[in-house]
């Protein structure tokens, strides 16, 4: 809480309670009124006092950021994407009042909407993107955000997009695909674009019309868990094995080893898991059959890039017991934590051998004008 943010400080100035530290420069002094502020209301609050040991009063920084209301209201955006309840948040506001919780709430929908136009906002043209990754990531029984990723030719993971649905429909895709478009992510004439994407079929499609000639990347982890949903469980640990042998292959002759393998396994014990299997076809090793350097499969041959970033929102909003799909409320979320993931990105494993993948997404002859 703010009040526990300025006891640290004052701990800090000063030492623990009855055990000042050696050397310090100041001595507690009890306790004053103060205040802070929330949206242009002063709010009352006890606050330490710390005195100079020369004479005077030390002025605490936290109770200074208070009283402008910056540092309160970073303090509640930060609660409530931790999953604090807006009713939960005069905890963090003593003696804030009934009308705590309205506060709280606004500040939120306010943070969100400022992420979202900052999200929405970038312009992309300006990125040289090798690789495009969409993923559709259920957030409840009727709400699923279709998210897009984009990997730049020097290794950096970048936060493109998403669009909010009932599912990856045709005109879900077809939105995202075309808002990222405008907002300047381009076909690269020089060479085919890699996209990563799960199995859905609008998905699929709407990218084949989107950019010209694509490579396909089908997400392996997608397809196993698909398959492992239709596999007596006394199978799936043979079945783990053979998908990680799968992922370590490069080269065409290789990789359709492998997959050959696990074709001629599950089709002895499951038709259901043998036609998920073959539904994906070659897609399922479309950079293995081109060469790609082994050091980029972890990244590549799948989406979870974008799934462990989702992860974070759904920690965050597992007690949000009810989706308003009247409202932007699921797009305020997606694009806060959208930005809080990308916060924390690294440049992708192996990303010096994208070189070498680039040299083998050439193209053979220019893409059609448009």
């Amino acid at each position: 809480s703010f009040v526990s943010i300025m006891l640290s400080e004052a701990t800090s100035l000063c030492g623990a309670f009855y055990r000042p530290g050696k050397g310090k420069l100041h001595r507690r002094g009890g306790s004053a009124n103060g205040f802070f502020r929330l949206e242009g209301r002063k709010i009352a609050v006890k606050r330490p006092r710390v005195t100079k040991k020369g004479g005077g009063e030390a002025k605490l920084l936290s109770y200074s950021a208070g009283k402008s209301g910056d540092e309160v209201k970073k303090l509640i955006i930060e609660a409530l994407a931790a999953g604090v309840s807006s009713r939960e948040v005069g905890r963090l506001l003593p003696d804030s009042g009934r009308s705590s919780s309205t506060s709280a709430s606004r500040l939120w929908a306010e943070e969100g909407l400022r992420r979202l136009d900052e999200l929405r906002g970038r312009e992309l043209s300006g990125e040289d993107f090798f690789c495009l990754m969409l993923d559709g990531v259920v957030l409840s029984e009727d709400l699923t955000a279709l998210v897009a990723l984009g990997i730049t030719v020097d290794g950096r993971k970048m936060m493109l997009d998403f669009e909010i649905g009932s599912s990856e429909n045709q005109e879900v895709c077809e939105s995202l695909l075309n808002r990222l478009v405008r907002r300047g992510f381009e076909d690269p004439k020089e060479r085919r674009l890699l996209v990563v994407l799960d199995g859905s079929v609008p998905l699929r499609k709407g990218v084949s019309r989107r950019f010209d000639n694509p490579v396909l990347q089908r997400c392996q982890i997608h397809k196993q868990r698909n398959i492992r949903g239709v596999l007596s469980k006394k199978h799936h640990s043979e079945l783990a094995e053979m998908f990680k042998l799968l992922r370590s292959k490069s080269g065409a002759e290789h990789a359709r080893d492998v997959l050959g393998e696990i074709d001629a396994f599950l089709s002895q014990k499951s038709s259901k898991a043998i036609k998920s299997l073959r539904e994906a076809g070659e897609d399922l090793i479309s950079l293995q059959t081109l060469g790609c350097p082994k050091e980029l499969h972890s990244t590549l041959l799948n989406t979870n890039a974008i799934e462990n970033s989702i992860n974070n929102i759904r920690r965050k909003t597992r007690r949000v017991k009810r989706w308003r799909a009247e409202t932007d409320q699921a797009e305020r979320w997606t694009a806060y934590g959208m930005l809080e993931a990308e916060r924390g990105f690294r440049r992708i494993k192996g990303h010096g051998k994208i070189k070498e993948l680039l040299e083998k997404l050439k193209r053979s002859s220019p893409p059609p004008c448009s």
